[in-house]
C-alpha cells in the first residue's frame, strides 16, 4: 500500500471452522492508485493519508482503530479538494480496515462508494483492486457467488493494466471460492495459476498465502502430510515478511491436521500459538474460528463442558463479524457436544439453527456434515429409519465435496444403523468401505473407531475369533495416541472415551474362555483389565521420582511461580468474600471462574513443562503388570487380590492368588449399580442406616452379586480389592456372605479379612519403586487438627481453655452429629473431637518424635514449608471437600484465619498436595468424603488421594463418605492404639479398631466404622 511493494492483504485471514479451514480472500494493494492520488491532493490529506497506512501496518486492533481516523481525515480533506481519486483510495483503505475488524457490512458501504469513484476517473488499476476486495468480503459473508462475479470482473482489469500482482491475488481469492464450494481440483488449478505470478515478483507475503490455501486444500482432501508440507513452506516466509495475521492462520491450520490425525495435544500447541496472534491483529474472524477448533479438541478429549465454554466464546464473535458460515459450523458443535451428554433434543434444536445457514451459503461439506449428526442424533432416539433418511442425504452431497474423512464417517454410522437393526451383514459391508477411507486420509482415532464397531457385530455374529483381532488392532492404535498427549487431565478424560473398547475385548476374551477354558483367556482378560484402568496414575506416579523441572527455562518455571501465587491471592479474595457480612453471590461466582481459569492455566503450564523436559521425554511408558507379574510383585500365600470389571451386557471378577487366578461372570453393571446405591443409602442415610435388618438386607444382596460366586476362596486372607465404577464408592468391610444356603446374613467381610483398596494392582508395584530404596522419616507422627474457620472463633477472643476438653466429655451437647464435611453453610463448624483425636493419638507417641499443630498454627503455610517430610505418620483431622465435577478443586480445609484474626487462606487444594514432598509410609485423611472425587471411567476415583501418593505417601487412610465427628475421634483413636502400641500393620490396626468398633452398641452401625479404607501399600 503506498510505497509498499507487499500487497495490501486485508482479510487475508483464513476464516476456519472446526470442521473445514476456508480462506478469505486476499485484497488487491493501493499503493500505485495513491501515488498518483497524492500529488493531487493537499498535503494534509497525503500526511494523513501515511500516518493511517502507518498505523494499519502495525496490524493491532488499536492501531486499525487509529489508522479509520487518519483515513476519515484524508477523505474530508480529499472532498475539499474535490480530489476524487484521493477519495477513492481513502474509501477503499476504510473499506479494507472494516472488513479486517470484522465489520463486513460497514466495509461493504465504503467499497460500494470507492467504485464508482475510480471508474469516473478512468482509474482501471483501482477499479481492480476495488472490484477484488468487494469479492473478499462476500466470501467471508458466505455468499460465494456473488464473491465469484466481483472477482471475475476483476480479474481482467488486472491482465489489461499488467498487475501481475493483482491478477495472482485475484487468481487465488477465485481458488477460495471454488475451495468453499467444495471443488477442490478446480481451487488447486487457480492456485497453481497464482504460486509462479507471485514468485515472479518477489512477492512473499502472497506466495505464503497461496502456499497455505494449497495446504488448506491438501488438508480437506485428507492429504494431512501433503498439507503439512506447504505450511512448512508457507509459515516461515509470513514470519519473515512480519505478517502475524497469516503466520496465525497457518499456525491454526497446522492444529487443524493435527487434530485430524489424532494428536490432540500437538493441536492445542499450535492452536495456543495462533490465539493470542489472531488476538492482537484484531482478527475477530480468524480468533472465533480458534476458539471453535479449541472446543473440537476438548471434545474430542471428552472434556464436553470445556468444549462448550470454548465454543460459546467462539459464537458471539462469529455472529459480530457477520461470518455465517463459521456461525453455522460452531452452532453445530454445540449440537454435537449435547449430543454426547445425551440431551439428543436440544443437539436437534442447534442443528436446525446450523443446516439453513450452511445451506444459505452454499456449504455443501458443512451440510452434509449437520446431515449427518441429526441422523445420528435420530439414531440415538431409536428413530432407525429417519437416521437412514439423514445419512443418504448427506452420503453424496459429502462424496460431492471429495471428502473422503466425511465419507468415511457418514459409512460409519449407516453401518452401526444396520447393526443395531440387526442386519449385521450389511453392517460389515458398510464399515468395510469406511476402514480404508479413514486410512488413507490418516485418521487413526476413526480407525480405530471402525475396527471396534467391526469387532462389536462380529461378536454378534459369535465370530470370536475375527473380532478379538479387529478390537486388538483399534486398542494398538488407542495405546499409540494416548502416549502423544502430555496432559495427565486431558490423557484421563481421552482415555476415559474409549473404555468400551477395553470392556468390548475383556468380554470377548471372556467369551473364548467360556469355550476354551485352558487357552488363558481368561489370564488375558484380567491382563486387558488391568491395562484398562489407572494408567495416569501409574504414569504420573513414575514421574514423580523424577525431576522433571531440572533443564526447564527459567522463564517456564516463572510462569508456573507466577500461577501458583495468583491461586494463592485468590483463594483468599475467595475466603474474605465469602466471610463478610453479605457476600454477594455474584461476586463469588467471579471469583470462582477466575479460580477455575487459573487452575486451567496452571495445568497448561505444567504440561509446557512435561513437553520442554529432557527428563520427562526421557521416561519410559510404564506397562501395566502381567499375571505373573502380579503374583510375584503383589501377592503372598494369605493375600488374594479380586479385581473387578463392570460391563453393560455381564460383570467379571478374577480372584488371583500367588498360585493361580479363577473368573468369574457376574451380572451386568446396571444391576450391580442399583444395589450398591441401595447399599450405600442403607448405611449412610440418618433414617436407615440405625435400622438393622435395612442395612443387613442391602449388604446381603450386593455381597450375593458381587462376592459369593468367589465365596469358597476367601477363606480368611487378606483382600487387595479393584474396584470399577460404582464400586469405587463401595464400603467393601460392612458387606455380607451368606455361610450356609438359607442363610441370608452373616458377619461382615472385615471380621474376616483385612482389607486394601487399589485403583489398579500396577499402582502398587510403581509405589513400592519409588519408596524401595528410601530412607525411612527420623521422626514418627505430624498431626494438623482442630483448626481456626472463623474470625468468631473463641480462640480469637482468648477464650480457649480447658473447657473444651470438659465439652468433648459431654454427651448431651449433641456434637457427636458435627460431621467433618465442608458443605454445611460458611464459615465451616469447628470440630472438637479433633482436638481430642489428636491429644489421644500424640499421647501414644514420644513428645520428641512427634509434632502437633493445632488451633491457628493447624494452617496450609505450616502443612506446605516442607517439614511434613520428617515424619512417617501424617494426620490431618479437619474438614475435607471433595469435587466430583471438577477433582482440581477438592482440597482439605486448615486454619482460615490467624492468631490476629485476619483471614488467610487456609485451602489446601488437590495442586498443593501434588506439590507436597513426603516420605511418609502413612497419611491418615480424617475428615469427610475424602476418598471422593470424580469417578473417570477407566482412571477410577480422581482427587486427594492420588496426590498424597504423587506427593510420596505409601498408603493413604480416607472416607468414603460424611463422616460423624466423635465417631470419626474414637475409630481414629482405637486405629492408633493399635498401631502404635500393638504394632500392627496398618490395615491390620484398621481393621481391629473396626471390629472393635462394631461391637459397641453406640457404634455398631457401619456408619460410623466402615467409612474409612486404607488404599495402597498393604505390608
Amino acid at each position: 500500500m503506498f510505497d509498499r511493494t507487499q500487497w495490501f492483504l486485508a482479510g487475508m485471514s483464513i476464516a476456519l471452522s472446526v470442521q473445514l479451514s476456508q480462506p478469505v480472500a486476499a485484497a488487491v494493494p493501493v499503493g500505485k492508485v495513491l501515488q498518483t492520488a497524492q500529488t493531487n491532493s493537499s498535503e494534509a490529506a497525503e500526511k494523513a493519508l501515511k500516518e493511517g497506512l502507518q498505523l494499519y501496518q502495525q496490524g493491532t486492533a488499536e492501531a486499525l482503530r487509529s489508522a479509520i481516523v487518519k483515513f476519515e481525515e484524508a477523505l474530508k480533506l480529499y472532498r475539499q479538494a474535490g480530489d476524487k481519486r484521493g477519495q477513492a483510495v481513502s474509501l477503499l483503505g476504510l473499506g479494507q480496515i472494516y472488513s479486517d475488524l470484522g465489520e463486513k457490512q460497514k466495509a461493504l458501504e465504503y467499497l460500494s462508494q470507492s467504485l464508482p469513484l475510480f471508474q469516473t476517473v478512468g482509474d482501471r488499476g483501482g477499479e481492480a483492486i476495488t472490484l477484488n476486495n468487494i469479492g473478499n468480503v462476500y466470501s467471508e459473508l458466505g455468499e460465494q457467488q456473488k464473491a465469484l462475479e466481483y472477482y471475475s470482473q476483476s480479474l481482467p482489469l488486472s491482465r489489461a493494466t499488467g498487475d501481475r500482482s493483482g491478477e495472482a491475488t485475484t487468481l487465488n481469492n477465485i481458488g477460495g471460492v471454488y475451495s468453499d464450494l467444495g471443488e477442490k481440483q478446480k481451487a488447486l488449478e487457480y492456485y497453481s495459476q497464482s504460486l509462479p505470478l507471485r514468485r515472479a515478483i518477489g512477492d512473499r507475503s502472497g506466495e505464503a498465502t497461496t502456499l497455505t490455501t494449497i495446504g488448506l486444500v491438501y488438508s480437506e482432501l485428507g492429504e494431512k502430510q501433503k498439507a503439512l508440507e506447504y505450511y512448512s513452506q508457507s509459515l516461515p516466509l509470513f514470519r519473515a515478511v512480519g505478517d502475524r495475521r497469516g503466520e496465525a492462520t497457518t499456525l491454526n491450520n497446522i492444529g487443524l491436521v493435527y487434530s485430524d490425525l489424532g494428536e490432540k495435544q500437538k493441536a492445542l500447541e499450535y492452536y495456543s500459538q495462533s490465539l493470542p496472534l489472531k488476538r492482537a491483529v484484531g482478527d475477530r474472524g480468524g480468533e472465533a474460528a480458534t476458539l471453535s477448533n479449541i472446543g473440537l479438541v476438548y471434545s474430542d478429549l471428552g472434556e464436553k463442558q470445556k468444549a462448550l465454554e470454548y465454543y460459546s466464546q467462539s459464537l458471539p464473535l462469529k455472529r459480530a463479524v457477520g461470518d455465517r458460515r463459521g456461525e453455522a459450523i460452531t452452532l453445530n458443535n454445540i449440537g454435537s457436544v449435547y449430543s454426547d451428554l445425551g440431551e439428543k433434543q436440544k443437539a436437534l434444536e442447534y442443528y436446525s439453527q446450523s443446516l439453513p445457514l450452511r445451506r444459505a451459503v452454499g456449504d455443501r461439506r458443512g451440510e452434509a456434515t449437520t446431515l449427518n449428526n441429526i441422523g445420528q442424533a435420530y439414531s440415538d432416539l431409536g428413530e432407525k429409519q429417519k437416521a437412514l433418511e439423514y445419512y443418504s442425504q448427506s452420503l453424496p452431497l459429502i462424496r460431492a465435496v471429495g471428502s473422503r474423512s466425511g465419507e468415511a464417517r457418514t459409512l460409519n454410522n449407516i453401518g452401526s444403523v444396520y447393526s443395531e437393526l440387526g442386519e449385521k451383514q450389511k453392517a460389515l459391508e458398510y464399515l468395510g468401505q469406511s476402514l480404508p477411507l479413514f486410512r488413507a486420509v490418516g485418521d487413526r482415532g476413526g480407525e480405530a473407531t471402525i475396527l471396534y464397531n467391526i469387532a462389536f457385530v462380529k461378536r454378534n455374529q459369535n465370530n470370536l475369533t475375527e473380532a478379538l483381532n479387529d478390537i486388538e488392532s483399534s486398542l494398538k492404535i488407542i495405546e499409540n495416541l494416548r502416549t502423544k498427549i502430555a496432559s495427565p487431565e486431558l490423557r484421563t478424560s481421552y482415555f476415559a472415551t474409549v473404555q468400551d473398547y477395553y470392556e468390548l475385548y475383556i468380554d470377548l476374551l471372556m467369551q473364548l474362555h467360556k469355550t476354551n477354558p485352558k487357552s488363558g483367556y481368561d489370564t488375558k482378560a484380567l491382563e486387558a483389565s488391568e491395562r484398562s484402568r489407572a494408567r495416569s496414575l501409574i504414569e504420573l506416579l513414575q514421574e514423580s521420582k523424577a525431576n522433571i523441572r531440572e533443564g526447564i527455562s527459567p522463564d517456564l518455571l516463572q510462569q508456573e511461580k507466577s500461577l501458583q501465587q495468583q491461586l494463592d491471592a485468590i483463594e483468599k479474595q475467595r475466603i474474605e468474600t465469602i466471610s463478610s457480612p453479605n457476600p454477594h453471590p455474584t461476586k463469588i461466582d467471579e471469583i470462582d471462574k477466575q479460580r477455575l481459569s487459573l487452575l486451567q492455566q496452571y495445568q497448561q503450564i505444567q504440561t509446557n513443562i512435561r513437553t520442554a523436559s529432557p527428563r520427562y521425554a526421557a521416561l519410559t511408558q510404564p506397562q501395566p503388570l502381567t499375571l505373573t507379574e502380579i503374583q510375584k510383585q503383589i501377592l503372598d500365600e494369605n493375600t488374594i487380590l479380586l479385581q473387578y470389571s463392570l460391563g453393560k451386557y455381564r460383570s467379571y471378577l478374577w480372584v488371583v492368588t500367588s498360585t493361580g487366578v479363577t473368573s468369574y461372570e457376574l451380572p451386568k453393571q446396571v444391576d450391580i449399580e442399583t444395589a450398591a446405591r441401595n447399599f450405600r443409602d442403607a448405611i449412610t442415610s440418618p433414617i436407615q442406616r440405625d435400622i438393622p435388618h435395612k442395612v443387613a438386607e442391602a449388604s446381603a444382596n450386593l455381597g450375593q452379586l458381587i462376592l459369593q460366586p468367589a465365596a469358597a476362596q476367601l477363606g480368611n486372607k487378606r483382600l487387595l480389592i479393584v474396584p470399577d465404577g460404582v464400586l469405587h464408592y463401595t464400603a467393601f468391610p460392612a458387606l455380607t456372605l451368606a455361610k450356609t444356603a438359607g442363610q441370608n446374613t452373616n458377619d461382615p467381610l472385615i471380621a474376616e479379612h483385612e482389607i486394601i483398596t487399589l485403583p489398579s494392582a500396577s499402582t502398587l508395584a510403581i509405589l513400592r519403586q519409588n519408596y524401595g530404596d528410601r530412607k525411612p522419616p527420623s521422626r514418627t507422627l505430624a498431626i494438623l487438627a482442630d483448626p481456626v474457620f472463623s474470625p468468631d472463633d473463641e480462640r480469637i477472643k482468648g477464650k480457649i481453655t480447658q473447657a473444651t476438653t470438659e465439652k468433648l466429655e459431654a454427651n448431651n451437647l449433641g456434637l457427636n452429629q458435627s460431621l467433618r464435611a465442608s458443605d454445611r453453610g460458611w464459615p465451616p463448624e469447628r470440630l472438637p473431637f479433633t482436638r481430642q483425636e489428636a491429644q489421644t493419638i500424640l499421647s501414644l507417641v514420644p513428645s520428641d518424635s512427634s509434632s502437633q499443630k493445632i488451633d491457628f498454627s493447624a494452617s496450609r503455610t505450616t502443612a506446605t514449608d516442607g517439614s511434613l517430610a520428617n515424619y512417617q505418620i501424617v494426620h490431618f483431622a479437619t474438614h475435607g471437600l471433595a469435587n466430583s465435577k471438577k477433582p482440581e478443586l477438592s482440597g482439605i480445609l486448615m486454619s482460615m484465619v490467624d492468631d490476629k484474626g485476619n483471614l488467610v487462606n487456609g485451602f489446601l487444594r488437590l495442586t498443593d498436595i501434588f506439590n507436597l514432598k513426603l516420605a511418609a509410609n502413612l497419611v491418615v485423611l480424617s475428615a469427610c468424603q475424602t476418598g471422593m472425587g470424580q469417578n473417570v471411567k477407566g482412571e477410577g476415583m480422581v482427587g486427594l488421594t492420588r496426590g498424597f501418593m504423587y506427593a510420596g505417601a505409601q498408603r493413604v487412610a480416607v472416607s468414603l463418605w460424611s463422616v460423624d465427628d466423635e465417631g470419626t475421634s474414637v475409630l481414629m483413636q482405637k486405629f492408633y492404639q493399635k498401631m502404635l502400641q500393638q504394632k500392627l500393620a496398618p490395615a491390620a490396626a484398621l481393621r481391629a479398631a473396626q471390629i472393635e468398633m462394631m461391637q459397641q452398641e453406640k457404634w455398631k452401625s457401619p456408619y460410623y466404622w466402615a467409612a474409612f479404607t486404607l488404599q495402597g501399600e498393604w505390608k
